[in-house]
């Protein structure tokens, strides 16, 4: 394969891929499609005959045990799961072992551009992937920025959340009903609040547009060219830093937001959807919204390392994945959202009231899709954020 560089990538096909991912566009795939298809004859023998294993480096909450068991139940396929927190950990991990140890792993539809140039991941068999049980749109991100050097799809949809506001109901409401990713910097939830690094600080960036600090458009401006991100990120580093003491800590995974907001005195922080939901859920008293400036939408994907070796069971088990049934219920334990056709018909009553909550109003024509990142942004934003977090 030849290699990607990151002249290649250019500046413009990074502003187009992100205008083209734009707000309820990969919602609204699916209306076109209607029922989703029933397996093939095929696809159920190999899912009632394989055995082995099949090793997985997923998001730390992306496969509850009630689905793992019925997977290894029916399939005869022993999972052997590792939970993993940041793109960065899968992208270490795979450099480290040449594309080794794992037969699925989980990057997110952003960054194709890193991964192409790595040469760690290979494309799938479509004919043994029932692609037509997705949304197509997210189906669609495959097909196009994962699709490298035109050897097909490297990627497939798995699970989509967003990132926005989640706090104790008991100890702190947001003004006028509706939170900010400024909350997370106010004199009223000072030394109260919590978020990821890089992630917070682009919410401050998109926050700063709002009160005059940046002009509006900076933050996705930002990701066209070096050029244009660094005098932004500048002025959101800055701003950050002379607020870090409103920061009571940073999280790195679905965990640490957990243990922050009921045992850490966090009353305010910007997390995923799915950790305070999934709380919600468990009867705590927590909420999660998309702010005011919207939320950050995410596709978290399922590739191939080139040393995958239990290439049966990684086809059988995306079968399984795909069906609505499971899906829906994994819903209710992790509080995501599945790109699986009628997965939702399958979740808890909690599943629609937690969803209209969350996203209340216009909230989904508003959401920000995190646009493509380019290696360079990846590198520039590291060092921004470590110099954030170091101050």
């Amino acid at each position: 394969m030849k290699k990607l560089t990151v002249s290649a990538v250019s500046s413009q096909k990074t502003a187009e891929a992100a205008r083209k991912f734009q707000r309820r566009s990969f919602l609204k795939g699916g209306a076109a499609v209607g029922a989703v298809a029933v397996a093939s004859p095929a696809l159920v023998r190999n899912a009632l005959s394989s055995s082995g294993e099949v090793n997985i480096l997923l998001w730390s909450d992306y496969l509850p045990p009630a689905f793992i068991e019925e997977f290894e139940s029916e399939s005869g396929i022993k999972v052997n799961y590792t939970g993993i927190g940041s793109n960065e950990e899968i992208i270490n991990k795979m450099k480290a072992t040449k594309g080794r140890g794992f037969d699925i792993i989980s990057p997110t539809n952003n960054r194709s551009g890193q991964w192409g140039p790595l040469e760690l991941v290979q494309p799938f068999d479509m004919n043994r992937v029932p692609v037509e049980r997705v949304n197509p749109a997210m189906a669609k991100i495959g097909e196009t920025s994962w699709n490298f050097e035109g050897a097909g799809v490297h990627w497939l949809p798995h699970i989509w959340g967003t990132e926005g506001i989640g706090w104790r109901t008991d100890l702190w409401t947001p003004s006028g009903g509706v939170p900010s990713y400024g909350d997370v910097w106010s004199e009223e939830t000072k030394g109260k609040t919590m978020g990821r690094p890089h992630s917070m600080m682009l919410g401050a960036g998109l926050y700063m547009e709002t009160i005059g600090e940046l002009n509006e458009g900076d933050v996705w401006r930002a990701y066209e060219s070096e050029e244009q991100m660094r005098p932004v990120w500048e002025k959101i580093t800055a701003w950050c830093i002379a607020r870090k003491d409103h920061i009571k800590l940073f999280w790195n995974d679905a965990d640490t937001q957990k243990n922050g907001l009921l045992n850490d005195g966090v009353i305010c922080g910007q997390t995923w959807d799915g950790p305070p939901i999934a709380m919600k859920n468990a009867g705590d008293p927590i909420m999660y919204q998309a702010p005011r400036e919207g939320s950050m939408a995410w596709v978290d994907g399922m590739s191939i390392p080139v040393g995958a070796e239990n290439i049966d069971q990684i086809y059988t088990f995306i079968e399984f994945a795909y069906r609505a049934e499971p899906a829906g219920k994994a819903i209710d334990t992790h509080g995501y959202n599945s790109p699986v056709l009628g997965a939702d018909k399958f979740a808890g009553a909690e599943y629609a009231k937690n969803f209209s909550e969350a996203y209340p109003g216009d909230s989904l024509a508003n959401l920000n899709p995190w646009p493509a990142e380019a290696q360079w942004y990846a590198d520039v934003r590291t060092e921004y954020r470590n110099k954030f977090v170091s101050a």
